[in-house]
């Protein structure tokens, strides 16, 4: 029940010590801003390094032959391991985690239509590749490349929009021609694909760059994408299996670490997103620990208070006073100043947050250079945040209010 005098009472008892109730409750304002900007900033960062892996198709393994660094079996080190069709097969039925698979011929080239050049990448693949990137047709403007232009060695090639904008300004490239290093292919799709890349690029049939670029024999890397590899460990043993079964094939040592170049994007994003969990567990305790360190703070002004209302508490039971009245009072008084301080700093926090969000949204260059996203706090944590504040601004008059409780009418009396 709203008690008109008990809340004069604690106004009153805040009113006379302005300074030092002010010092303690901005620490306490001053913890709950940066707890919620460091969890907003971790949030953005988390997100925005979620949607680049998503970008750049986080289940990919990417592997490529390199020198053997260890001599193994009579052979010699600095030992190129090139790879061939039997690689692919093995991979390609050995492996259950495989989803989608392809070989890769990747070439630098240069890029001519009529009077405009340019340098970019050419890169021959299998029509199973457009599933691993994420390749699609840009507003229906032609198609990709599928079995039957692998299988009749076609030269025709789909590029990116960025090449499209070199290349053929304004005009619609499907159907025209296109060099490639002064090989003539004709262009049959536009496309995006999944990627923080965005340079001049092509994509011809595999068969057609092994046998106009490799010599009709091999390839330099393979690309898959897997499942079911949700864990570091899972991750490692599987590309610890590969790398064995390459190393049989291919003769050398499975310790070899530079033989195979291997790169496993979802285990460099299960080991990005566990740094993340890390910093969101230290932002917690930081922001328990400034907290607690408010909690000590308020209890010492109400240990203050009641030393300084001893006497007032003395007459007030002995003339009938309940202790609870008493407890009631001073925990309230704790809770007040607690909660009062720290939804300002919430408040504060969960404005300087939205006004960062918007900051960014209007200005994409800064927004994709720092990598955040979204920056914001989740409606639960304020909600928890408040809550705790209140058990926090509870506990810290608890303490003062039952020393109150437990003086003595006689003894107050003496108190000068």
């Amino acid at each position: 029940m709203f008690d008109i005098d008990n809340w004069t009472e604690i106004f009153n008892s805040i009113k006379q010590n302005k300074l030092r109730t002010f010092l303690t409750g901005f620490s306490i304002s001053w913890g709950i801003f940066m707890f919620i900007i460091l969890m907003s900033v971790s949030s953005g960062a988390r997100t925005g390094l979620a949607t680049v892996f998503e970008k750049r198709s986080s289940n990919i393994i990417q592997i490529q032959g390199h020198y053997t660094s260890i001599p193994f079996e009579g052979f010699p080190d600095n030992r190129k391991i090139n790879f061939n069709k039997k690689d692919f097969d093995n991979l390609n039925n050995r492996f259950p985690e495989k989803e989608f698979i392809s070989a890769m011929i990747p070439v630098d080239v240069k890029m001519n239509y009529n009077n405009f050049n340019t340098y970019g990448r050419c890169v021959g693949i299998y029509p199973e590749y457009n599933n691993i990137k994420g390749i699609k047709i840009v507003d229906k403007q032609g198609r990709l490349i599928n079995d039957l232009d692998m299988k009749e060695k076609r030269k025709v090639a789909i590029i990116n929009k960025r090449l499209k904008e070199v290349l053929y300004q304004h005009d619609n490239p499907i159907g025209k021609r296109i060099l490639f290093n002064d090989l003539t292919f004709t262009v049959i799709g536009v496309y995006t694909e999944n990627s923080i890349i965005d340079t001049e690029k092509a994509y011809i049939p595999f068969s057609t760059a092994q046998l106009l670029f490799y010599g009709g024999w091999g390839f330099k890397s393979l690309a898959l994408t897997v499942n079911e590899l949700n864990t570091i460990q899972k991750n490692n043993a599987f590309n610890n299996r590969m790398v064995e079964n390459l190393a049989i094939l291919h003769r050398f040592d499975s310790d070899d670490k530079v033989a195979i170049n291997l790169l496993n994007q979802m285990k460099t994003y299960l080991q990005t997103i566990g740094i993340f969990n890390a910093i969101l567990i230290f932002i917690w305790v930081i922001g328990a620990g400034t907290l607690f360190a408010g909690m000590i703070g308020v209890s010492n002004i109400m240990l203050i208070t009641v030393r300084e209302r001893t006497r007032e508490f003395g007459i007030r039971k002995a003339i009938g006073a309940k202790p609870y009245s008493i407890l009631q009072g001073i925990i309230l008084e704790s809770v007040c100043i607690t909660s009062a301080f720290g939804y300002l700093g919430l408040f504060a926090g969960i404005c300087t947050s939205n006004l960062f969000r918007i900051y960014l949204d209007k200005n994409p260059d800064v927004k994709e250079f720092a990598i955040f996203e979204n920056p914001s706090t989740d409606i639960s944590i304020a909600i928890i945040a408040m809550l705790v504040l209140i058990v926090v601004g509870t506990l810290a008059g608890y303490f003062p209010a039952r020393q109150a409780v437990k003086i003595m009418p006689v003894v107050a009396m003496r108190e000068e």
